[in-house]
């Protein structure tokens, strides 16, 4: 890696959006792992910083609509068990 680049397995932050789940996580890990090596000058850890916060929040939506699915799908059981009886 050089200098003021991502690692090779990283996309660019427009990318983050489009993302699922996996490929967010996938990089995120990527990109905690870089930082936690301690060894980049500190305008490629702040970039690489904001990169983990895009895709933390991407992360965090994905698992956002997921718990809405599910108390969704719970609701409605609930409901029909209620109506059942």
């Amino acid at each position: 890696m050089t200098e003021n680049t991502m690692p090779d397995n990283t996309t660019a932050p427009s990318d983050a959006q489009n993302m699922s789940y996996e490929q967010a996580r996938d990089e995120l890990v990527t990109v905690v792992r870089t930082l936690e090596g301690g060894n980049l000058p500190l305008e490629e850890s702040l970039r690489l910083w904001q990169r983990g916060e895009e895709l933390a929040d991407r992360c965090q939506a994905w698992l956002d609509g997921a718990r809405e699915t599910l108390n969704e799908a719970q609701a409605k059981r609930e409901n029909n068990t209620e109506s059942a009886e």
